[in-house]
C-alpha cells in the first residue's frame, strides 16, 4: 500500500463514550484539550449499540460525539467495532461462534469472539463498515479507519476444517506432493485425499505432535486473518479513499505472521504493554519488528497504558517520568502516533482497573493527568518537524515468523526454547552501544548492511541461504547461532550436516548439540578468559573456520564454541552456544570498532541512543533515553552545539545531563 504521511505525531487513544452520559463526554472534551490530546479511537466495542437487531443501525449517538469532537478540533480514527459481534448475532447467526482447540463450539461472550473464516461474521462486518463509511465519509473529525481489534482467535470449525483442505490443495496441487512435503509415512500418517486431513486440535493432538500440519494451519490462520481483514478494508478503502486503515496488534505478537499481514495496512501499529521486568532492550525490538514490518516505514503504537495494566499478576504503578520515557522510546524507533488505552477509566468489568488518563475520579489535578498533558504539550510542540523522518541502521537481524512456529514446534533439544528472547539476547548488545539495528525479512535486500545478525535461522526458505552467500561474499560481516540451517519451511531435515547450506560460509560442520538445564552452564575460554553460556552447546567440526574459543567442561571440553571464517571478501562468525550478556557485549565492541561504518559512542549503562535521519530535510534526530532511576551525564557524538528539539537549547560542551527517566531529542543539520 502507498506510504501515509502523519501530518503530526498522533496523540490520545482510545475512548468508549458509551459509558457516559452527555455531561461526562462534555468534561471529557475539555480535558482533552487541556491534556493536548489530538486523535481519539472509537467505537471498538460498540456493534451492540450500532445494530442492535439485524440491519437496524442507529447512529444518532456517534454523530453526537463525532460533531462534538470536529468542533474541539479533535481527529477521530473510526472503529468499525466488528471484534465484538452482538448477542442476537451469535444466536441468529450460530455459525460466527468459534470452535475451539478442544472441539467445543463456544457460546456468546468475550471478544474477538468469533470465526474469521464465517460467511455470516464477514458478510455483516462488512455490512457495518459500508454503512459507517456511507454515512461518515466526509465528516469534519474522520482521519481514518480502526478495523477490528487484535485479531489472533483461532477456529476449529467444520467451516474452516472444508476451507483449511482447500487452502492445502492451492498450496501443494496434488496429495502426492503433500505426503512428500509433510513427510506422512511417519508415524503411518499417509493421506490419499485431501478430505482425509484433518485440523490439528486436542482430539487428534497433532498441535502438539504433528509440526508439519500445525504450521500450515498456522499460515492458513494468518491467510484467513488476512482475508477477514481485507473483507472491511477493501469497501473502506473504495469508498473513502485516501485515508489510511490499520487494526492494532496485540502485544503477543507470535499468533500471526505479522509480515504477511501488515503490508495491507497503511502502517503497522501495535500494542505495547510490556512487563515490569522487561528490558528497554526487549521493548526496542519490538519496535524494530513493526518497523521492520513495512521496510523502516513510520509505524504507530496503537495502545500502551498510562498507567497502571490490570491482567499482569502484580500490576504496578507507572513510575514519575514512566509514560513520557515509554512513549518518547516508540517514537524514538520510528512511531510517528502515540496512542494509548484508555482515556476515561471503565466503569466496570474486566478493565476497570486498567489505567487512564482520565481516572474514575474525572479529576485534572491526578499525577497521571498532568504527566500526560505535559507530554502531550511537548509533542503538539514539535509539530510536523521529527514525523516522517526514518531510523537508519548499517546492522540488520533477519526476523521470520515461520521459523519462530517451527523452533517452538519442535519436540527438541530444548524445552526452554523460546525464539524471541533468543532474538533478543543478541540484539541486546547492539542496543547497549547505542547502534539501530533493522529488524527484517528473509525476503529483504542485505544492501548497504555492515553486519547482518542471523540468530537461529532454523529454517531455510525463499533462497535465503544464496542471498547470505552473496553478502558475505562480497564483504559483509554475518553472524549466527546455533540451531541454524536445520530445516526447510515444512520442517523437513533435508540439508544434511548443520549448518546445512551455510555451512561453508561458516566453514564448520555440526555433529551434534547437547542441552544444558536450566541451572546449567558450560564455559567459553577465550585467551586467558572464561565466561558463562547456558541453553545448547553444539559439537562443532572446523573445516575452513578458526575457533575463537573453547569449551571448558564436559566430554566436548576444548572443542570450538565460538568460530570465525573468511568467506570471499567477508566474514562469518558462528556462536555455538549461548553466551553470557558480557560476552556478547564484548564480542559486538570488538566487531564495531572494527566496522568504520558503524558510529560507536560509549553511553552510559541504561541510556538508550538512536538516530531518525529525516532525508528531505537534511536533519537528523538524536534521541537519547535514560532509563535508570539516577541521572546519566552522556557524552555527545560527531556534531557539535545540537539544538535540544525539546527544550530549544543549544548543548554546547558536548555533554548532556539526563535526569532520571528523562528525554532528549537533539537536532543536527
Amino acid at each position: 500500500m502507498q506510504e501515509f504521511s502523519f501530518p503530526f505525531i498522533l496523540f490520545g487513544g482510545d475512548y468508549n463514550p458509551d459509558q457516559w452520559d452527555e455531561t461526562v463526554l462534555e468534561e471529557d472534551i475539555q480535558l482533552f484539550k487541556q491534556a493536548h490530546i489530538n486523535t481519539v479511537v472509537f467505537p471498538v466495542f460498540s456493534w451492540a449499540k450500532l445494530e442492535p437487531s439485524d440491519g437496524v443501525y442507529h447512529f444518532a449517538w456517534l454523530d453526537s460525539i463525532l460533531d462534538r469532537l470536529a468542533n474541539a478540533h479533535i481527529k477521530v480514527i473510526l472503529a468499525t467495532s466488528t471484534v465484538s459481534q452482538p448477542a442476537w448475532m451469535s444466536q441468529a447467526y450460530p455459525d460466527i461462534l468459534p470452535v475451539d482447540i478442544e472441539g467445543r463450539k463456544r457460546t456468546h461472550g468475550m471478544r474477538a469472539f468469533f470465526c474469521i473464516n464465517s460467511v455470516s461474521y464477514r458478510k455483516k462486518a462488512k455490512a457495518l463498515a459500508t454503512q459507517l463509511a456511507k454515512r461518515y465519509a466526509n465528516h469534519p473529525a474522520l482521519f481514518g479507519w480502526h478495523i477490528a481489534n487484535e485479531y489472533g482467535t483461532y477456529c476449529y470449525c467444520d467451516y474452516c476444517q472444508e476451507k483449511f483442505r482447500l487452502y492445502l490443495k492451492k498450496r501443494y496441487g496434488t496429495i502426492e506432493e503433500l505426503n512428500a512435503r509433510w513427510v506422512t509415512s511417519f508415524w503411518g500418517r499417509t493421506v490419499y485425499d485431501f478430505s482425509e486431513i484433518m485440523l490439528p486440535t486436542a482430539l487428534n493432538d497433532d498441535y502438539r505432535f504433528n509440526p508439519a500440519v500445525q504450521l500450515d494451519y498456522l499460515r492458513f490462520m494468518t491467510a484467513s486473518t488476512i482475508d477477514c481483514f481485507e473483507n472491511e478494508a477493501g469497501i473502506l478503502r473504495e469508498m473513502t479513499p485516501g485515508l489510511p486503515l490499520y487494526t492494532n496488534i496485540s502485544g503477543f505478537i507470535k499468533k500471526l505472521d505479522q509480515f504477511a499481514l501488515m503490508p495491507h495496512m497503511s502502517f503497522a501499529a501495535w500494542d505495547n504493554y510490556p512487563n515490569f521486568s522487561d528490558g528497554s532492550h526487549l521493548v526496542a525490538l519490538k519496535h524494530s519488528i513493526m518497523r521492520g514490518s513495512l521496510d523502516g516505514r513510520p509505524f504507530i503504537v496503537a495502545e500502551q497504558t498510562p498507567n497502571q495494566q490490570n491482567w499482569q499478576p502484580y500490576n504496578k504503578l507507572k513510575r514519575p517520568g514512566e509514560v513520557r520515557l515509554l512513549a518518547y522510546q516508540g517514537i524514538a524507533h520510528g512511531a510517528d502516533g502515540s496512542l494509548f488505552f484508555q482515556m476515561r477509566q471503565s466503569l466496570a468489568g474486566q478493565e476497570k482497573f486498567h489505567g487512564a488518563v482520565i481516572s474514575h475520579g474525572g479529576r485534572s489535578d491526578t499525577r497521571i493527568f498532568q504527566e500526560f498533558s505535559a507530554l502531550g504539550e511537548e509533542l503538539e510542540s514539535l509539530k510536523d518537524q521529527i514525523v516522517g523522518s526514518r531510523v537508519v541502521a548499517s546492522v540488520a537481524l533477519i526476523f521470520d515468523w515461520e521459523n519462530w512456529w517451527a523452533l517452538e514446534l519442535a519436540s527438541g533439544p530444548s524445552k526452554d526454547l523460546r525464539y524471541l528472547e533468543q532474538v533478543a539476547h543478541y540484539y541486546k548488545a547492539f542496543h547497549a552501544l547505542g547502534i539501530s539495528v533493522d529488524v527484517i525479512k528473509t525476503t529483504s535486500s542485505l544492501e548497504g548492511y555492515s553486519v547482518v545478525l542471523a540468530p537461529l535461522l532454523y529454517m531455510m526458505k525463499d533462497g535465503i541461504d544464496e542471498k547470505l552467500k552473496e553478502y558475505v561474499a562480497h564483504g559483509g560481516t554475518l553472524v549466527g547461532t546455533y540451531l541454524t540451517g536445520v530445516a526447510d519451511e515444512n520442517d523437513r531435515c533435508v540439508f544434511g550436516d548443520r549448518p546445512g547450506p551455510l555451512s561453508d560460509v561458516f566453514g564448520i560442520w555440526v555433529e551434534e548439540t547437547d542441552a544444558l538445564f536450566p541451572n546449567e552452564h558450560n564455559g567459553i575460554k577465550e585467551g586467558e578468559k572464561i565466561y558463562k553460556s547456558s541453553f545448547l552447546c553444539d559439537r562443532i567440526h572446523l573445516n575452513e573456520a578458526t575457533a575463537i574459543a573453547t569449551y571448558t567442561k564436559d566430554f566436548y571440553a576444548g572443542e570450538p564454541c565460538i568460530t570465525h571464517n573468511f568467506y570471499g571478501e567477508g566474514e562469518a562468525w558462528y556462536f555455538g552456544t549461548m553466551p553470557e550478556d558480557s560476552y556478547v557485549l564484548e564480542f559486538v565492541t570488538r566487531l564495531v570498532k572494527k566496522t568504520p561504518s558503524l558510529v560507536f559512542c560509549e553511553v552510559p549503562s541504561g541510556v538508550e541512543m538512536v538516530k531518525r535521519v529525516h532525508a528531505q530535510r537534511g536533519e537528523t534526530f538524536l534521541f537519547l533515553l535514560n532509563h535508570n532511576n539516577q541521572e546519566r551525564t552522556v557524552t555527545l557524538p560527531g556534531a557539535k552545539d545540537p539544538i535540544d528539539v525539546l527544550t530549544q537549547k543549544k548543548v554546547e560542551d558536548s555533554q548532556i545531563v539526563l535526569p532520571p527517566r528523562g528525554v532528549a531529542i537533539l537536532s543536527y543539520i
